[in-house]
């Protein structure tokens, strides 16, 4: 199945590093067939450095081309909305990398959309097609730690050399980019809050550095999450039962779970599986999903991409944080 980048910017070369890398492993299901940039030097760049078979000077090129089958959009997520809509006119599946778009009305709206046009499209949040997902939901539905009644989550990176981050018709701010980890985490292992409430400190430019967030369930758990642009964080999660808890290593790319009685003494460790670079999971179930005729991938149902994007439009609306870019099409 032939895979088109769209975009050439450093998140599209791990994406053609994961297919290399899948393909010297045996595993040939998806070829690196094309890259797309806005010019014809930057994309013929990226397909020398990475062994690209074509390169296209413009997006709308690499889509008219009938031998692609489906497109990592590997844009900016202020562009992302109108990617989605351009990949599904030519008919071509889609990854897209989070956020899927800056609100939730586009991503509903994207999603109407690519269902008329009979494609596929999910959102390429890596850690929901990780297998240390499920890892993690067993040692939690063993009853090992009991009953989970808290957690705490953090992700944080000193990223203000990066333009985007601070740039509000990018929608940039730690929210979209990092604390979206923090809030799959909590949706991921403690499902859609009740209620949830957001304080953060802003750049001169307005847009969001740190963010404080409090998740709560009518059932009485709890969740603290935080999030940086402007720090590097320890990038923890915990869940706290009333037997014990568990601490995970980077909820940002899960690499060990070890899980503590009451007394603090380590009673499991679980480690993650040998990974190529951790994106294999998403490419291959969205491969999978084209092939069996769905319109979206199990790990991350159109529904699970509204309600994390309607959490960070509620926390956004309590931040005072709002985007040049975020419009929806009129019909």
């Amino acid at each position: 199945m032939k895979l088109g980048i769209l975009g050439a910017g450093a998140i599209a070369r791990v994406m053609a590093d994961t297919i290399r890398r899948l393909r010297a492993s045996g595993n040939n299901e998806v070829e690196l067939y094309a890259v797309a940039a806005r010019d014809l030097a930057r994309a013929q760049a990226f397909a020398e450095a990475e062994q690209v078979t074509r390169a296209y000077g413009s997006y709308e090129e690499m889509l008219r081309d009938p031998a692609l089958d489906f497109v990592y959009i590997a844009t900016p997520h202020s562009f992302h909305y109108q990617y989605i809509k351009l990949c599904a006119d030519h008919g071509k599946h889609i990854l897209c990398e989070k956020p899927f778009t800056v609100n939730a009305r586009q991503a509903d709206d994207a999603f109407r959309y690519a269902r008329a046009k009979g494609v596929l499209v999910t959102e390429a949040i890596w850690t929901r097609y990780q297998p240390m997902r499920r890892m993690i939901a067993d040692v939690l539905n063993s009853g090992i730690i009991g009953e989970p009644k808290l957690m705490t989550a953090n992700l944080g990176y000193s990223m203000l050399n990066k333009p985007r981050i601070v740039a509000p018709e990018l929608a940039g701010g730690a929210l979209l980019d990092v604390g979206i980890y923090a809030l799959n985490f909590a949706e991921m292992f403690f499902g859609h809050p009740d209620s949830v409430q957001g304080l953060c400190t802003k750049h001169t430019t307005g847009v969001d550095l740190t963010d404080s967030i409090t998740l709560t369930w009518q059932d009485g758990r709890a969740a603290h999450l935080t999030a940086a642009a402007n720090a590097h964080t320890d990038r923890y999660g915990a869940i706290y039962g009333d037997k014990g808890y568990l601490m995970v290593t980077n909820i940002n790319n899960p690499q060990q779970v070890k899980v503590f009685d009451g007394e603090h003494r380590v009673l499991q460790e679980v480690d993650c599986p040998p990974q190529l670079t951790g994106y294999e999971y998403e490419v291959l179930e969205t491969a999978d999903c084209i092939r069996k005729g769905l319109l979206e991938c199990p790990s991350m149902p159109h529904r699970d991409t509204i309600r994390m994007l309607e959490l960070m439009d509620h926390l956004r609306a309590q931040m005072g944080i709002r985007y040049p870019c975020e419009g929806v099409d009129e019909l």
